[in-house]
């Protein structure tokens, strides 16, 4: 067994990982996962610059995973950051102030490079599933960005797309620094409209009608599945391979396009970090199953920070 540590950065979130893995096993051990919302991203669309305070979130969660991985001991480290560190025109800044606090280099990551790590990180524990049929379609939404990936024991094409739940809300919902509280029909149609016009872009390079079985990743899948489920509070082990249909995803997707800031607060499994962003992340998803004709999404709680934590194992 190896002890390796995993840190993701993306656009809304920072997550780490602390893991014991077995590569003779496929075995993966969690000592340690947990997820703060630092919002990185913030602004980033408008200004093309990582904001002063963002960084600060996300450098305090730093010392803290820094923390985190010298008391478990691991033995190696990988830090892995995305979309909104790869578009700052600041991005040196980030780059120092992580190397400082715990001592690696962020990777700046490509699309490609996050959806392998995605799959890798999805798929490992799903490929012997006689209920699950091949290819795969991984679907990572993220915050600045969408992963899409289809393999089957391998990748086949992957596209990482510039739509993610940030994103979206800032480009659409945002008006005088304020989301609309809830969002018009005029601002709905535009989110979407852009959702498809990237949907276009990412069918050009990855054949997502051809995948058999659709695996959701990442915060906005998470929570759209906590909200079906009915959980009174969020709980990883019942999210984590969840099937939700189509129909449930739609009117979940509706529910929260319409609700006010505080009804979305008042879902028992809502991370106070999402409130503002999950109607459009779930927007996503929608669009997504709608395009490719799939009646159920299966989610999955190890995602691209599983991939990472493989990549070093």
């Amino acid at each position: 067994m190896t002890r390796v540590a995993a840190v993701d950065c993306g656009t809304n979130s920072i997550r780490l990982l602390v893991a014991d893995a077995d590569p003779e096993t496929g075995e993966l051990v969690d000592l340690d996962r947990r997820m703060t919302i630092v919002r990185l991203g913030q602004g980033v669309d408008r200004t093309g610059r990582l904001a002063p305070e963002a960084l600060e979130r996300t450098f305090a969660a730093c010392r803290e995973y820094a923390a985190a991985v010298k008391e478990y001991g691991a033995q190696r480290l990988r830090f892995v950051a995305t979309s909104a560190s790869r578009d700052a025109e600041n991005r040196d800044e980030f780059v120092r102030g992580v190397l400082d606090i715990l001592g690696v280099e962020p990777e700046v990551i490509t699309g490609d490079q996050e959806a392998e790590f995605s799959f890798t990180g999805a798929t490992r524990e799903l490929k012997g599933r006689a209920d699950l049929a091949k290819p795969f379609l991984v679907v990572d939404i993220g915050g600045g960005s969408t992963e899409f990936v289809v393999g089957d024991d391998r990748v086949r094409a992957a596209r990482s797309v510039d739509v993610g739940c940030v994103r979206m809300t800032e480009r659409h919902l945002v008006v005088d620094g304020k989301v609309t509280d809830p969002p018009t029909a005029g601002q709905i149609a535009a989110m979407r409209a852009d959702i498809e016009a990237a949907l276009d872009l990412a069918e050009r390079t990855v054949p997502l009608r051809e995948a058999h079985t659709l695996v959701g990743l990442a915060g906005s899948v998470t929570t759209v599945a906590a909200i079906a489920l009915g959980l009174d509070a969020y709980d990883s082990t019942k999210i984590h391979h969840a099937r939700i249909g189509l129909d449930r995803v739609r009117s979940i997707s509706e529910d929260l396009l319409r609700a006010t800031h505080e009804q979305r607060a008042a879902y028992p499994a809502m991370h106070p970090g999402r409130v503002d962003v999950i109607g459009a992340g779930a927007l996503v998803l929608l669009a997504i199953m709608e395009r490719i004709g799939a009646q159920e999404v299966v989610v999955s709680e190890h995602d691209i920070l599983d991939g990472i934590a493989w990549s070093i194992a």
